[in-house]
């Protein structure tokens, strides 16, 4: 469970399985969407030979190939500070600029969240 106890139950969610996916697969950052119908997108960081992917764009990836068509929220769970700016740009691209964007650490405590845009 995440340390942040003011957080919307649906975004503590998302930030759960973001570090659930990081954990369970022992990779740099995890990550989680949650799209307009309320299904949610898993994804930890791609890092093969041929592909790299960060954990959040993987998540966008995922729910664009399920027929999303927008985004409500996301996650990463990561090291970082912020979320990058292509992180930032996949999330944009299909949710918009104002989705917002959790950032947490390893612990699940929320550092901060931003705006898509």
């Amino acid at each position: 469970m995440t340390e942040t106890p003011d957080l919307d139950p649906e975004d503590r969610k998302i930030v759960t399985l973001a570090r659930s996916a990081r954990a369970r697969n022992s990779v740099p950052e995890g990550a989680a969407v949650r799209d307009e119908t309320g299904r949610t997108y898993v994804a930890g960081t791609v890092a093969l030979d041929s592909l790299r992917l960060s954990a959040l764009r993987t998540a966008v990836a995922m729910a664009v190939a399920s027929g999303a068509k927008s985004l409500e929220a996301a996650a990463v769970v990561t090291e970082s500070e912020a979320a990058s700016e292509e992180d930032r740009a996949a999330v944009r691209d299909l949710g918009g600029p104002g989705t917002p964007v959790l950032v947490a650490g390893p612990d699940g405590t929320v550092r901060a969240t931003v705006s898509a845009g």
